[in-house]
């Protein structure tokens, strides 16, 4: 090994080619992973032997079990994995009793042979779209060698892991941004699924209306390659890049031209726009009125996970335990303790009329947003400033709340970075529950020009 950003599918091509084995493969990337500071909370070095060693037997025979098999995964420590602490980031579960099973998908990528390498970071209780964690430790970006820069969050473990070359590619999870943010700060591609099309059976919620699962890799071919697995479908992928000459993209230039999208972000997403109108794309510019209708409620409101956060944690607050918590995490819980049932409902309703009408609004077409405004901002500022910690999570936030509050599956794509050095991304976003179809698209749009 080396190259540490392969991916997985390439991973798996060096298996079959003799070029390396599994168990080399998980040694070469469990020495990078133990030598990590604060990426990973827990390692599971016998277990990644163990399943390394049997898929490495297994190509010996020329009997693999798939594209993937052999090849080393991490998950996000919400994700229960059999004889783990699911921390959740968080100091007052570090002693809780270690899980009795794997999570469903963790389970599922065991039997296609998925080698489960340990469990990454979190922001406490994924609950911050910055990445910060006082308990053990913020993972630093990668792509500043200088300034420690925040990772991105909730999922930060996971995108550093995969962005630094620890392991190829890892499972996070998505509330309002926390598979797509990180991947737009640290320079890789994040599917963000729709709320149902996975299995979240042994994953530790934040809100059980908005959450979902998605995975952070180099490619979408490894997004693709982990959707056919989780679907009970683990073999070769079928799924071919999407005919940009048949696809309509709608670029929403009202929010692409708001003084809060950085000018590098704005330059790069509109170079990658104009390299799909080159191969054939129709793009539109035009103003998405169900979005904007989304801010405002969010203005008016709230945020719709804010009140089923605090139900999941309210006996902590109560408890002298609450004084071990993040106090940015705690601040936000208690703020929200006070939500309006009322509020609560009105937003339910609106996102139960607004589904289908970003359907209707898009018509077939995909709609495109820079995936975050800036790129990743200094880490220190944050720590020292609560007030400024929370301005900058709802505008690192703004724009993937409301693809999460209409339940809008998203791929994050690199768009180059900006003059600093810093990653940018952009966002393809579809209507719920077209989540082969938008990765079809997004493996059409991420191909060379």
């Amino acid at each position: 090994m080396e190259n540490p950003l392969v991916s997985g599918a390439e991973l798996g091509r060096a298996f079959k080619a003799g070029k390396t084995d599994p168990v080399a493969a998980l040694e070469f990337y469990l020495a990078r992973a133990a030598s990590s500071e604060s990426v990973f909370i827990t390692l599971t070095p016998e277990r990644a032997r163990s399943e390394a060693k049997a898929a490495a037997e297994r190509w010996r025979r020329g009997q693999p079990l798939g594209p993937l098999d052999g090849v080393p995964i991490a998950w996000k420590d919400l994700y229960d994995v059999k004889g783990t602490i699911t921390t959740a980031g968080a100091a007052v579960f570090a002693n809780h009793p270690p899980a009795t099973a794997d999570a469903k998908l963790v389970e599922i990528a065991a039997k296609a042979g998925l080698v489960c390498i340990g469990k990454t970071n979190t922001v406490e209780f994924a609950y911050s779209g910055i990445g910060i964690n006082p308990h053990f430790g913020t993972p630093r970006n990668p792509y500043d060698k200088h300034v420690a820069r925040v990772p991105g969050g909730s999922s930060s473990g996971s995108a550093v892991a995969v962005a630094a070359g620890l392991v190829p590619f890892a499972m996070g999870t998505d509330t309002a941004g926390s598979v797509r943010v990180p991947a737009a700060f640290n320079g890789l591609v994040g599917f963000k699924s729709s709320s149902h099309h996975y299995s979240r059976d042994g994953v530790f919620p934040l809100s059980r209306t908005l959450d979902s699962i998605g995975p952070l890799t180099h490619s979408v071919e490894d997004c693709i390659l982990l959707d056919a697995l989780f679907g009970g479908k683990n073999g070769p992928s079928r799924l071919l890049p999407a005919d940009l000459a048949q696809q309509r993209f709608v670029v929403d230039d009202v929010i692409l031209r708001d003084a809060r999208i950085e000018a590098g972000v704005r330059a790069n997403l509109e170079r990658a726009v104009d390299g799909l109108r080159r191969r054939g794309a129709r793009v539109e510019n035009r103003r998405v009125n169900a979005l904007h209708e989304v801010f405002m409620l969010i203005e008016r409101f709230g945020w719709l996970a804010a009140p089923e956060a605090v139900a999941i944690h309210e006996t902590l607050l109560a408890s002298k335990d609450a004084e071990r918590m993040d106090p940015r995490v705690r601040k936000r819980l208690e703020g929200a303790r006070n939500f309006r049932a009322s509020d609560y409902v009105n937003l339910l309703w609106a996102r139960e009329n607004l589904i289908p009408r970003i359907r209707q609004e898009l018509n077939g077409a995909v709609l495109v947003l820079p995936t975050v405004g800036h790129v990743a901002p200094e880490l220190a500022p944050l720590e020292r400033d609560m007030d400024l910690f929370f301005k900058t999570n709802l505008a690192t936030l703004r724009l993937t709340m409301v693809g999460s509050f209409l339940d809008m599956p998203g791929v994050a794509l690199p768009t180059g970075v900006d003059p600093t050095g810093m990653p940018t991304s952009l966002l393809l976003s579809v209507p719920s529950g077209e989540d082969e179809r938008l990765l079809a698209i997004a493996l059409a749009a991420s191909e060379p020009s």
